[in-house]
């Protein structure tokens, strides 16, 4: 009994060590993982602070003498055009994600309630959208809107983005919605609801999950998308942040620091909304993983 009980014992303390064995593992595997993440952001800032000069002697290294010159180049020079660029990106990312949001619900629970001729139809032709390459509509794009003089207007880019923007937005609804009971909109209708009221009153604050998903899908999208505004918009004082930070490099030589300067200075306005919505970004990831 006693050499059975010790047996036991024995093999309790190998499982033991051999869970936190595993356990070791994993937690330096997330660390060192945390740490690859984390490292680049805090080198984009230290050397931010660095001279250029300093910064080719030395890529990694901390500054010994950190400056503040090269954030105070870019905010006092009006040639960068830094805030206009931001300006211009927060009005174009803001108006985009707002019709998408609104025109992708809509259009995604008609498509999902009501059975009409060509609904199945309308809807892969949406999802086509998903399937198209930016790049390779690139060309087509600029000669259209060259033809119907839409290039270099404050409201360009929203078309490329809305129209690329809707397929997903439209696809991810749908899928919500078939997870809805329709007894909801069916008890609405004995009630007399009509059906903007249904919508909007009803079904709007279930999708609340899935539409705060597509929001930030789509507000990282459209900030940083490079190659319609690259085609689309020639005029300095209406291109948006990725093509202001074009000027920072030039054919033989670039200044690495200015640009990480102005980097930082670009990136802050979603920083601040990934920390202010933080909660919100990570319960609609989660609710659109389940239910989508």
């Amino acid at each position: 009994m006693d050499n059975a009980n010790k047996v036991h014992s024995q093999k309790t303390f190998g499982e033991r060590l051999k869970a936190g064995t595993l356990s070791v593992f994993l937690n330096g595997f997330l660390i060192l993982f945390s740490l690859s993440c984390i490292f680049p952001l805090v080198w984009l800032f230290y050397s931010s602070l660095k001279e250029k000069r300093i910064f080719n002697a030395d890529i990694v290294g901390l500054p010994k003498s950190p400056t503040l010159i090269n954030y105070i180049n870019i905010l006092t020079n009006k040639d960068y055009h830094i805030f206009q660029s931001m300006i211009n990106s927060f009005r174009t990312t803001i108006l985009s994600v707002l019709i998408i949001v609104i025109c992708g619900f809509i259009v995604g629970y008609i498509l999902s309630r009501i059975n009409f001729p060509g609904n199945r139809l309308l809807y892969i032709v949406f999802l086509m959208g998903m399937l198209i390459p930016i790049h390779s509509l690139l060309v087509p794009i600029y000669v259209v809107f060259q033809k119907t003089n839409l290039l270099n207007h404050w409201y360009t880019l929203l078309i490329p983005y809305i129209a690329f923007g809707l397929p997903i937005a439209i696809f991810l609804v749908e899928g919500f919605v078939k997870g809805i009971p329709s007894a909801l909109e069916e008890a609405a209708a004995i009630d007399g609801s009509s059906f903007s009221r249904t919508l909007f009153q009803i079904i709007f604050p279930i999708c609340k999950p899935i539409l705060v998903t597509i929001g930030i899908i789509q507000t990282f999208a459209c900030w940083n998308e490079f190659s319609f505004a690259l085609v689309l918009m020639s005029d300095v004082k209406l291109q948006t942040v990725p093509l202001a930070m074009k000027q920072f490099t030039g054919q033989f030589a670039s200044d690495y620091p200015k640009i990480m300067a102005a980097m930082l200075l670009t990136m802050s306005p979603i920083i601040i909304f990934y920390f202010v919505f933080s909660k919100q970004i990570i319960k609609g990831m989660v609710a659109g993983a389940v239910k989508g």
